[in-house]
């Protein structure tokens, strides 16, 4: 039916020239598209948010709120993860901005490596953690803890290793 109605379309754009002639598109989801896709018990959901590493906390805020007009949250310490964290509202996702609290901090490291700051990971929900925890590390992708924690949003997260998933660190947060 699709190649029927493409050949209708054709015949009639090589017939009249100056007369447009509008070609329907038909797209099918049957299985033949998602060959190789193995079916899970769990689904990747939205995208939470973007964090960012910045070396000046209160600078960072101020140009999302002052100079381009971006509503933020507070600043929220979270000493479980060594990071003062804030929110920035986008309408469709958020942005975090991160900086370092206390010695340990993973962002003091990514800060001493990139001294302007940059993007330090991606947070995709997910609609079981647990579930998709068990079948990535059955696919032999790494997680940077053995067990979830719970992150700034009050809800369980998992690290997936970047040397796994093509060199962007990935946060899993539970939906």
């Amino acid at each position: 039916m699709a190649a029927s109605m493409l050949k209708v379309a054709v015949t009639g754009i090589s017939k009249c020239a100056r007369q447009v002639v509008p070609v329907l598109r038909t797209y099918s989801t049957s299985k033949a598209l998602c060959q190789g896709v193995p079916e899970t018990v769990w689904k990747l959901g939205r995208l939470n948010h973007v964090a960012i590493a910045v070396p000046d906390l209160e600078k960072a805020t101020a140009l999302y709120r002052d100079v381009l007009g971006a509503q933020v949250s507070a600043t929220v310490p979270l000493p479980e993860h060594g990071v003062y964290t804030v929110f920035v509202e986008l309408g469709n996702t958020k942005l975090e901005l991160l900086h370092p609290l206390g010695e340990k901090s993973p962002i003091a490291g990514f800060l001493q490596k990139n001294k302007s700051g940059g993007m330090h990971h991606i947070c995709i929900e997910v609609d079981d953690i647990e579930a998709a925890i068990v079948d990535l590390k059955a696919r032999k992708i790494r997680t940077l803890s053995e067990e979830t924690r719970i992150g700034a949003h009050g809800k369980p997260v998992m690290f997936l290793h970047p040397k796994d998933c093509d060199g962007v660190l990935v946060e899993l947060e539970q939906a």
